[in-house]
């Protein structure tokens, strides 16, 4: 089946034409990216499906299933369902505050009992979700106004403080970031963004004096990591002499030696592909780029054949989401970026990671099976 099908598709299906209608190729490549996660989470747990390869395939097959829900609802329910489904996840990110669990050093998950969820991690497609509702909704002209984006900017808002206060910088940015390049895929006018980034400009200097000194520490460490080697930046010089002696190829599967040796920290998490570069060298870090690209890709094409708005920034804000994943931890373990605890997509161990990624495949999915229809600014009309 072609990804750029022009197939038409019926207003009403079965739920046989909407699973039949999903683009398996797509789910053939994520399901690559995470059984290459299993493969190094054994590796980290040396040579043992205990305790992090084991469950993060559960977890994996439990949120195919979650995706595959996700894709054939009718992409009009979700339009519909934008705003609760919002709220309820800023209502989560609140209730941190109240009964919230500390790991770490932050208080960041929420213990339902059968399962812990990172609320800020759920935000990241919800936020997208609401956004693609608001902008679905405005009219070109309505683009240019700066009243009509107060309410916008509310939904970022309120989000990005609650989890600043946990605190969670990295996710901050995500949400912050993500959320800017919904405004761009929108329409929204370039002098805005201009008008954003001088206000940004601005509370940078405010920004810095508020900041936890273990954050001001992470982007001191980032700019100079050789003024404490053995302590703030400890972590990035480690990641760089793993990634420098995997070479071309790698040393091979389970034989790294910075990794297996505890040189190497959270190397089942945010320095994952660290470990996976030193084994499998610069080819294997390049392989699961390209795998990432393709991911990536299908979910642009998939948003530029969508023949209504609300898909269409809906494909796009998950694809660039993706995106941030993937550059971000990259960034970090290679020194580009400041280490901020951002996992890399599918591959590192975490639950709710691993949930919010196959949700927004599952909207991109749901996206490409509704290519074809038109929706209306309302949510209750079909064009």
């Amino acid at each position: 089946m072609s990804l750029l099908s022009t197939a038409p598709a019926n207003d009403y299906q079965t739920l046989t034409q909407r699973l039949l209608g999903i683009n398996w190729l797509l789910l053939a490549l994520v399901t690559g990216v995470a059984m290459a996660g299993v493969a190094m989470l054994y590796s980290a747990g040396e040579g043992s499906f205990e305790p992090w390869a084991s469950r993060h395939a559960m977890r994996y097959a439990m949120c195919a299933v979650l995706m595959l829900t996700v894709a054939v609802i009718d992409l009009r329910l979700i339009l519909k369902l934008a705003y609760p489904v919002y709220f309820l996840t800023l209502a989560l990110l609140i209730g941190v505050e109240a009964m919230g669990s500390i790991g770490m050093g932050a208080q960041r998950w929420i213990d339902l009992g059968l399962i812990r969820i990172q609320p800020s991690e759920l935000m990241k497609i919800a936020i997208v979700v609401a956004l693609a509702r608001y902008f679905h909704g405005c009219t070109h002209l309505d683009l240019g106004k700066l009243t009509m984006m107060i309410p916008p900017l509310l939904l970022i808002l309120a989000p990005v403080a609650l989890v600043l206060k946990q605190p969670d910088l990295g996710t901050a940015s995500m949400l912050g970031i993500g959320a800017a390049a919904v405004f761009f895929v929108a329409g929204v006018r370039v002098w805005m963004f201009g008008i954003a980034f001088a206000a940004f400009a601005a509370a940078a200097p405010l920004a810095w004096t508020v900041l936890h000194d273990y954050q001001r520490q992470r982007i001191l460490t980032f700019l100079e990591p050789e003024s404490d080697p053995l302590g703030s930046g400890y972590h990035i010089l480690q990641s760089k002499i793993a990634l420098g002696s995997g070479g071309l190829l790698g040393r091979g599967f389970m034989q790294g030696t910075q990794s297996h040796l505890s040189f190497l920290p959270e190397k089942q998490t945010d320095f994952i592909f660290t470990m996976l570069a030193e084994e499998f060298g610069l080819v294997g870090g390049l392989t699961l780029l390209a795998l990432y690209l393709m991911v990536v890709a299908f979910c642009v094409a998939i948003a530029i054949r969508a023949r209504n708005q609300f898909g269409r920034i809906l494909a796009f804000g998950v694809a660039f989401t993706l995106f941030l994943y993937v550059f971000i931890n990259i960034g970090m373990v290679m020194g580009l970026l400041p280490v901020v605890g951002v996992p890399l997509p599918l591959i590192s161990y975490g639950g709710t990671a691993m949930m919010t990624a196959m949700i927004g495949i599952g909207l991109v999915m749901n996206v490409y099976i509704n290519r074809d229809l038109r929706i209306g600014r309302r949510a209750d009309e079909s064009g």
